[in-house]
């Protein structure tokens, strides 16, 4: 399943929002108290999976050149 680029572009743009609003969310599960450290690694783990998806869309709108 082919997807055009923008629609990539759209999801690209909906996941870069989310993951920087993530950093505020877990800005403020950091500053409460008590601290819930089990919140706080899933919004990481979260984090980190739509980075690894921000990645892979990248790359499918601009695929590395081999020269």
């Amino acid at each position: 399943m082919t997807e055009d680029k923008e629609q990539l572009n759209y999801k690209l743009a909906d996941l870069e929002t989310e993951h920087r609003d993530l950093d505020s969310v877990i800005a403020r599960v950091v500053d409460s108290v008590p601290f819930d450290q089990i919140r706080l690694q899933r919004l990481k783990k979260r984090k980190l999976l739509l980075k690894d998806e921000i990645i892979r869309i990248r790359s499918k709108i601009l695929p590395d050149i081999i020269a």
